[in-house]
């Protein structure tokens, strides 16, 4: 990339202090290190960050942070072990392990933003000279050898506002997300886990196997709230069958980000006519992820295909062999509710005894999940009453994806453009 004549070289030491993270007990995975009140921050959490680094999924006891240390907010977070040159702000005050380096920016030669959107244009390359024939690694060494063209600072601080206007957009949408969804969840838990549903004050109740339930209500197999599940391996193709359609395919690392309408990951591949009959999702459908993560970490997360997703992805659309396509009995439940309650036994723990480790990934007893696993069926009217307050919501979030995805378009656009000189800023605005 070339650089106008006014930038500058450096080396990322130069630019402030560089180190390495830490975790030097070992076992790593000594219990008493976890469960306190410090963010541990791993190499997953980086990569799923956008900007800003405030999410975690693990935290450090007082014995985790005294073989560790606690980095301040406004660090540059750099992977180079796992998910190799991802980087993300600290947010808050946090640890991490060896697998991540920090930055702190020396503020009259750098901004830390700045740094980060570079290191954003240098990532394809930092990732190839990270292959090894073992496993990928970008050594401190090979970071540091890294060169960052830099104009004045304030040029640097003008770049930054300007890219970051569109991550704060993007963040402040995310928050609205998670809003809408967690108030989706929490309705659930209140009307059908609770049963403090509208108008269940006096409302009698029935002894059940699991427990009381409104009377007037039923309690059923998740199986039979389903008018159809498909899945597992693509299975042997007829003989005949050499002709191929191009289709977008969800697969179980996708679900997140295709919950939002966000699909810039969804790959966009070739399959056979029988795999697009038998795995063509349609709005109101579900994706279950039966299979596929790495071991030790649960699947189960689950998909509601809504509108806005079969539209942003244009064209159709078929489940991954690792998942199964969902069909709900509307008659019975429901599209929001089967999501929902889907949503509710990943985050109860409910699913985690259906979960079984074979050559290196995590698997689903599907078949016996749903056999066993039953749900309170409320009457028609409060199911209607509920789709009626949770659709919109859900299609709000949709949206919302929408528009985060073209906000990064417009910044990654934007970005090489502005870091290369490439667009011209007024010498009023450095």
């Amino acid at each position: 990339m070339m650089a106008p004549l006014r930038w500058k070289p450096a080396k990322l030491d130069e630019l402030g202090f560089v180190g390495r993270g830490k975790s030097r007990h070992r076992p790593r995975d000594a219990a008493f290190l976890y469960g306190g009140r410090y963010p541990f921050f791993q190499t997953g959490d980086v990569k799923a960050a956008n900007f800003h680094l405030t999410e975690y999924s693990q935290t450090y006891s007082e014995a985790g942070l005294a073989q560790s240390k606690l980095w301040e907010p406004g660090t540059l977070c750099i992977t180079i072990a796992a998910n190799i040159a991802e980087s993300a702000i600290l947010g808050l005050a946090g640890c991490f392990p060896d697998s991540v380096v920090g930055f702190v920016a020396d503020p009259e030669k750098a901004d830390v933003r700045f740094i980060k959107y570079y290191m954003d244009t240098l990532k394809l390359q930092m990732q190839s000279v990270s292959r090894g024939t073992t496993q990928d690694n970008l050594s401190l060494d090979k970071l540091l050898a890294f060169d960052f063209f830099l104009p004045p600072l304030p040029m640097q601080r003008r770049i930054a506002s300007i890219l970051s206007t569109y991550d704060e957009l993007i963040e402040n949408s995310q928050r609205r997300i998670r809003i809408l969804e967690a108030m989706a969840r929490s309705l659930y838990r209140e009307w059908f886990v609770h049963f403090r549903f509208p108008g269940h004050e006096g409302h009698p109740r029935v002894v059940s196997a699991p427990g009381d339930i409104p009377v007037g209500w039923e309690m059923k197999a998740l199986e039979s709230l389903m008018s159809d599940h498909i899945g597992g391996g693509w299975g042997k193709e007829e003989a005949d069958e050499v002709h191929t359609q191009p289709a977008s395919v969800i697969r179980g690392t996708d679900i997140p980000k295709a919950r939002h309408s966000q699909v810039g990951s969804v790959p966009y591949r070739f399959h056979t006519a029988s795999n697009l009959r038998s795995r063509k999702l349609a709005a109101g459908d579900l994706v279950f992820e039966v299979s596929g993560g790495s071991k030790g970490q649960p699947v189960g997360r689950a998909l509601l295909v809504t509108p806005e997703l079969l539209s942003a992805l244009d064209g159709d659309v078929i489940c991954a062999s690792f998942c199964k396509r969902v069909r709900p009995e509307m008659k019975a439940y429901g599209s929001e509710l089967l999501y929902l309650s889907f949503l509710e036994g990943y985050e109860s723990g409910e699913i985690e005894q259906y979960q079984v480790q074979s050559t290196g990934i995590s698997n689903f007893k599907w078949m016996e999940y749903i056999a066993n696993t039953r749900r309170v069926i409320p009457p028609l009217p409060l199911r209607s009453r509920f789709r009626a307050v949770v659709a919109p919501m859900f299609a709000q979030i949709a949206t919302i994806g929408l528009t985060i995805d073209n906000l990064r378009r417009t910044r990654d656009l934007l970005l090489p453009r502005l870091l290369s000189g490439k667009v011209a800023l007024s010498s009023s605005s450095s």
